[in-house]
């Protein structure tokens, strides 16, 4: 009883951390550019990573190390900046949560098309019903043409995740998630730190409470959605297993959606049904 008590406090967790982030960039975008709110959370993840990262360090082959910083590279900074940079420009939070949806999708595709992964017809469906969801998602009202150009941002985060995911499975078998997840984001510190000097961070005036605000919820959404999200993930897949811990791509869109209703975000039935559509297409494509 203790442990399915555990395990569903883990991915209620998880599910509440990672949907909760897309609200947090759009609070941070009041003092921070999207640049700056991405090379923040990334830079923050990075140093509370640190020392797991030095623990874990020797279980990565030297020579695989340079697939580690390619790991982190997909798997946190180019997201990061995609994400950011669409919700800074006004993209609805909610919307970003309904697309994020789509990485499992993608996950299977690009193992399909450049890993010669096995397709059974049933993933052939549920791909298909993603893309279904998508084109309702971004085809039931054209007016809003903005929509689509910073919605392709998510979808082009999506697949980096998709290919991030393949890279580390097929090409670092063998390590532990947890090392490749600590050492590649601690890997992150370096270039984020650079970026923020390089976007004029450290130029801003921090006595601007808006700009305290911004980089307080930047922070958060760095050591709270990258970092302690990530240690909960693998404990959640120790404690769980693999395929229930995967399970929490159902429940970020639903939390996102939530902060989007309390936000007063314009959330369509079409974008209900979109999402509707998407998780069918995950639950069939990765089933």
């Amino acid at each position: 009883m203790r442990y399915n008590l555990l395990k569903w406090i883990l991915f209620i967790s998880l599910s509440f951390i990672w949907g909760s982030s897309f609200i947090l960039m759009k609070v941070s975008k009041q003092g921070l550019t999207g640049s700056q709110i991405a090379s923040l959370r990334i830079f923050a993840a990075g140093v509370v990573l640190i020392p797991f990262a030095l623990a874990h360090h020797s279980k990565v082959p030297r020579k695989k190390l340079w697939l580690v910083f390619i790991a982190g590279l997909t798997g946190n900074l180019l997201p990061a900046y995609l994400y950011a940079t669409a919700i800074s420009h006004n993209l609805d939070s909610s919307l970003a949560g309904i697309l994020n949806s789509l990485t499992p999708i993608f996950v299977v595709i690009i193992g399909v098309l450049f890993f010669k992964d096995y397709v059974q017809r049933r993933k052939i469906i549920g791909v298909l019903a993603g893309f279904a969801g998508l084109c309702l998602l971004f085809l039931h009202d054209t007016s809003h043409i903005e929509n689509i150009k910073f919605g392709s941002l998510i979808l082009l985060a999506t697949i980096i995740y998709g290919i991030n995911i393949n890279v580390v499975s097929h090409t670092l078998p063998g390590i532990k998630p947890l090392h490749i997840a600590t050492v590649s984001v601690a890997m992150m510190t370096l270039p984020a730190g650079l970026l923020l000097w390089y976007h004029d961070f450290f130029r801003l005036s921090f006595s601007d409470p808006v700009i305290r605000r911004s980089v307080f919820m930047s922070c958060l959404l760095g050591i709270g959605g990258s970092a302690i999200a990530t240690m909960l993930f693998y404990l959640l897949v120790k404690k769980a297993g693999g395929l229930f811990a995967s399970l929490v791509a159902y429940g970020i869109p639903f939390i996102a959606l939530l902060w989007g209703v309390i936000y007063g975000e314009n959330i369509t039935v079409y974008q209900v049904a979109g999402l509707g559509i998407i998780l069918v297409g995950v639950y069939l494509a990765n089933k």
